[in-house]
């Protein structure tokens, strides 16, 4: 077996959260009659997503055509963070804003036709624009909205891939310096006169001063810089950790909930068995009843034939004894006419 087909997925992902474990557990049971474990296992293992990700899923689904728009916008956007492309970048957001907010509308329609859906008052609207704005700065979450296949919302943190260049601030102070400077030929320096001697003084330490400034302001901005990477980086060490913490949090869910749709299994299969079990005893005690009734007249048939065979022997021995008596008299009869001859 292949697994389970998309069409069950999308059913199964179309289904209200509060409907979804039962719905994923009928499908496993169905997998497991049919004799597919490959597909009864691989659906156990879905996990149930969240009220915001069902209504992003319900849209990847129901007009995959918006996502996919969506999901071109966002590699041409992030195309564009990274090549700089001002004017570009600036047209494109104001799509993204657009295209965000027709999409949240679409949502809001696509749960009004559901019949199970929450009140339009109480739908996570937010988190739905939230999850639609990070697809434009993160490709997989991007992937899992177009999939229809997300669990939760998702939010930019705002450390995504835009590059951030290296710049340096320029002026024109130091050109216009060497212009104002009076150009100095060798040996005519003892010729000039003080003054002239001491405006290249103090244009010399001006020189120093600014040049002392130039090198503080570019340690600066390296020191900077040095602290921007190293916030990246510290945010990057902290992105992992929380990534790694959630694949255990989501390994020890996948397992809890294959646990939990085992042991529903079998307690579906035990109800089944105590199903049968009590229908066998409501027949057996159908039977009994049967059984008992038909004692019950079989006794009142014996004494009703006990009552016939007493009557029977009564009227028998009446007759007997009218018998012996009538023989007495015959006898005494005969005896009579004996002595009388």
């Amino acid at each position: 077996m292949s697994g389970p087909s998309t069409e069950l997925v999308q059913q199964l992902y179309r289904t209200p959260p509060d409907r979804f474990v039962a719905a994923r557990d009928a499908a496993v049971a169905e997998a497991r009659r049919a004799g597919d474990a490959t597909t009864a296992r691989q659906l156990a293992r879905l996990r149930r997503p969240t009220v915001a990700a069902w209504l992003v899923n319900l849209l990847a689904i129901r007009r995959p055509e918006l996502v996919a728009d969506l999901v071109q916008l966002a590699d041409a956007l992030r195309t564009a963070q990274r090549e700089l492309r001002g004017p570009r970048l600036r047209e494109l957001s104001a799509q993204r804003r657009a295209v965000v907010g027709a999409l949240v509308v679409e949502v809001r329609k696509l749960a009004a036709a559901e019949p199970e859906a929450p009140p339009v008052g109480r739908l996570p609207l937010a988190e739905v624009e939230a999850t639609l704005n990070a697809a434009f700065s993160d490709a997989e979450v991007a992937e899992q909205v177009r999939a229809g296949r997300l669990l939760r919302a998702a939010s930019y943190a705002g450390f995504g891939e835009v590059p951030r260049p290296q710049l340096r601030l320029v002026t024109g102070d130091e050109e216009e310096r060497e212009e104002a400077r009076p150009a100095r030929r060798p040996g005519t320096q003892r010729e000039r006169p003080e003054a002239a001697a001491r405006a290249d003084r103090t244009t010399s330490r001006t020189d120093r001063t600014t040049s002392r400034t130039d090198r503080a302001a570019e340690r600066a901005e390296q020191a900077e810089r040095a602290a921007q990477r190293a916030a990246r980086a510290e945010r990057a060490r902290q992105r992992r950790a929380l990534d790694r913490e959630l694949g255990r949090a989501q390994a020890d869910q996948e397992r809890v909930e294959a646990e939990l749709t085992e042991a529903t299994a079998q307690e579906q299969d035990r109800v089944a068995v105590l199903d049968g079990i009590e229908a066998e005893l409501a027949e057996l005690e159908r039977r009994r009843a049967v059984a008992e009734q038909d004692l019950s007249r079989a006794k009142l048939a014996r004494r009703a034939a006990e009552r016939a065979v007493t009557s029977a022997r009564r009227r028998a021995g009446e007759v007997e004894a009218a018998i012996e008596a009538l023989a007495a008299e015959e006898g005494d009869a005969d005896a009579g006419v004996g002595a009388a001859d």
